[in-house]
């Protein structure tokens, strides 16, 4: 995976909490993720198509993500509100629409987000794409950012995308 499809997702974490939450992010060294690593409580999911496929998974334990959404929202809001979910997707959103809009000469598209909570969960993306995680910490906790993005090779069809393994 290149770099540069890595990179514009790390300055968004940062600048999405420190502008939103006025929480400082330290962004530790992003690794291929493989099978050791940790499971989560809470995820944030959200797809990237065009010249660009793939997906973001924003992920936390359960009391680091209700810190967070309580710094976001304003409110304390427990994993069990009705709009603790929509804020976790929100967050998602807005550090995936930062890091698209650094995709520079590329025809992006975001989905909405799908959040899943439930304790210890797991977010696999496809087999045939690296998955690049990038570890976080701040105040309110460690959290990490999923990216498992390839670049589609102009005019292929989904099936003939070229991925590109370089970190």
């Amino acid at each position: 995976m290149d770099s540069s499809y890595i990179m514009p997702f790390v300055s968004s974490i940062q600048n999405v909490f420190s502008t939103m939450l006025q929480l400082q992010v330290q962004v530790q060294k992003p690794t291929i993720k493989n099978a050791d690593t940790l499971a989560y409580d809470v995820s944030g999911i959200i797809g990237m198509s065009g010249d660009v496929e793939g997906s973001v998974a924003l992920s936390f334990p359960t009391a680091t993500a209700e810190r967070v959404v309580t710094l976001f929202t304003g409110m304390e809001l427990t994993a069990g509100h009705e709009d603790f979910a929509d804020a976790i997707g929100e967050l998602v959103n807005m550090i995936s629409g930062s890091a698209k809009a650094q995709l520079v000469d590329k025809e992006v598209s975001i989905s909405c987000p799908t959040v899943v909570i439930g304790d210890q969960h797991q977010v696999h993306g496809r087999k045939d794409v690296l998955t690049i995680s990038i570890p976080c910490e701040s105040d309110c906790g460690n959290f990490t950012v999923e990216v498992s993005t390839r670049r589609v090779a102009s005019g292929a069809t989904a099936g003939q995308a070229g991925a590109s393994a370089t970190v």
